[in-house]
């Protein structure tokens, strides 16, 4: 089971903050689980296949290479811009 957390406008995109999932068959990587997520359709496809989305696994920051395993926790954010 992994625990995945989403922030910001992402959040309001599809409608949730959290949530928990068994790891899908054939995911072991941040970028495979975008992937997966996007592939939900809708809300989803279009907050996780567009743009750049900013990921960390138990609250380190990592790229799209970086493997997930069971028990992870992977937040998903968009980048954060100041002015």
């Amino acid at each position: 089971m992994i625990q995945l957390l989403y922030f910001a406008s992402l959040r309001e995109a599809v409608g949730q903050s959290s949530e928990s999932l068994e790891l899908p068959g054939g995911v072991a990587s941040v970028g495979q689980l975008r992937h997966w997520l996007a592939a939900r359709g809708g809300d989803w496809e279009q907050a996780f296949g567009e743009g750049r989305l900013l990921a960390s696994v138990n609250q380190q920051m990592v790229d799209d290479d970086h493997p997930i395993a069971d028990g992870d926790e992977v937040a998903f954010f968009p980048p954060v811009t100041g002015g």
